[in-house]
């Protein structure tokens, strides 16, 4: 029985079938649509999505498996790159085995782009993709999930309602990881705390760690060995620029100033969406080193994990720039202060403190 079977990735054997159906599916290529051809009369939507649905059935005619749509998937990668990034540097990939299945605990800016940019350093490298944890509150459009599940994501149920059914949701994801990482040897990407880090403070959530631990945990094996056995290495993500800054500037200040914020419906699509298409400038993933064994609180991995992460993390111009205002000293960035000039005026401190926050978390641990 597939125990998984609802929260896994799509096998080589359905790969087909999904792609037909979303081909057939009107919110997919209405969406298509709407993002490619914004601004464009509406009378032409009907053409468009004939048009576009006929372009999609002879792209999908030729992939057959996981692989054939990761490596369409690398394509759209390789453009993206040339557009919104002026370099991508990857830090300490060297140190990665084949055929070893990693936990890469990460920091996380992007929603899609994060994993994305792990994956192609990993593609380039030629060691195996990543499995990604993606939590179900992007997937309320059916087409997304599909989507998503295509390019190696699994499901965590973060909606699930009850003590019962969190802990069983947490139990299945438990036993998939683990699974995926010991008997697959599949490397396994997930975000250190449930969400984007909008103000650019890292921290790793403990209660990631004891799910992570759950289905070992049942077993009888201990938290040390239970760890080493997930090879976990962190992982620090460095953008720039981030494309949805001023979005998650406007959600944090209305927090601040009223005590509330509603997403819109499909809000987290087009952070999706914006992240993607954004301009990002320098981008740099560093990987950090397989935690060791001996770590036996979650605890001390939670401190391991977060030291790694904050430590390793590359600081950009725009880091040095916005401490430096923050303090009330002249940027040292004239490309950063340009930046914030297209930012409304009442985000422009929380917009600053966000790409500040990095490099102040950093000099505190090692000044310390």
């Amino acid at each position: 029985m597939d125990q998984f079977h609802d929260i896994r990735p799509y096998n080589d054997d359905e790969v087909v079938e999904v792609l037909h159906n979303l081909v057939d599916t009107p919110d997919f290529i209405n969406t298509i649509v709407g993002f490619r051809f914004a601004g464009w009369p509406k009378l032409l939507q009907a053409p468009l999505a004939f048009a576009v649905k006929l372009a999609l059935r002879r792209q999908v005619a030729n992939i057959k498996n996981v692989h054939d749509f990761q490596m369409r998937v690398a394509g759209y990668m390789d453009r993206m790159i040339k557009t919104t990034t002026t370099d991508v540097e990857y830090r300490g990939i060297e140190k990665l085995e084949k055929e070893v299945g990693y936990l890469f605990l990460s920091n996380h800016r992007d929603i899609a782009m994060d994993p994305a940019f792990v994956n192609y350093g990993l593609y380039l490298a030629g060691l195996n993709t990543v499995r990604i944890a993606i939590g179900d509150n992007l997937l309320r459009r059916p087409f997304v999930s599909d989507l998503m599940r295509l390019n190696k994501s699994f499901i965590v149920k973060r909606s699930v309602n009850g003590i019962r059914e969190m802990m069983a949701a947490f139990g299945q994801l438990s036993g998939y990881i683990t699974h995926s990482l010991t008997k697959d040897q599949c490397n396994i990407w997930i975000a250190q705390k449930e969400g984007r880090a909008k103000d650019g403070v890292d921290q790793t959530d403990p209660a990631l760690i004891k799910m992570l631990y759950m289905s070992q945990k049942k077993e009888k094996v201990s938290f040390a060995d239970a760890m080493a056995n997930l090879k976990i290495v962190p992982v620090s993500i460095s953008y720039e620029y981030d494309p949805c800054a001023f979005d998650k500037a406007r959600e944090l200040h209305e927090k601040s100033t009223t005590g509330n914020y509603e997403k819109s419906e499909f809000e987290d699509i087009d952070s999706i969406k914006n992240g993607i298409v954004g301009q990002k400038g320098k981008v740099v993933v560093t990987f950090g080193d397989v935690l060791k064994e001996g770590i036996d609180t979650p605890e001390a991995l939670v401190a391991e994990v977060d030291r790694q992460i904050i430590t390793s993390y590359a600081i950009q111009a725009s880091n040095e720039a916005a401490l430096a205002i923050q303090q009330g000293k002249p940027s040292t960035d004239s490309a950063f202060s340009t930046y914030l000039e297209s930012c409304p005026p009442e985000l422009r401190d929380t917009v600053i403190a966000m790409y500040a926050n990095p490099l102040k978390q950093q000099q505190k641990y090692l000044n310390e």
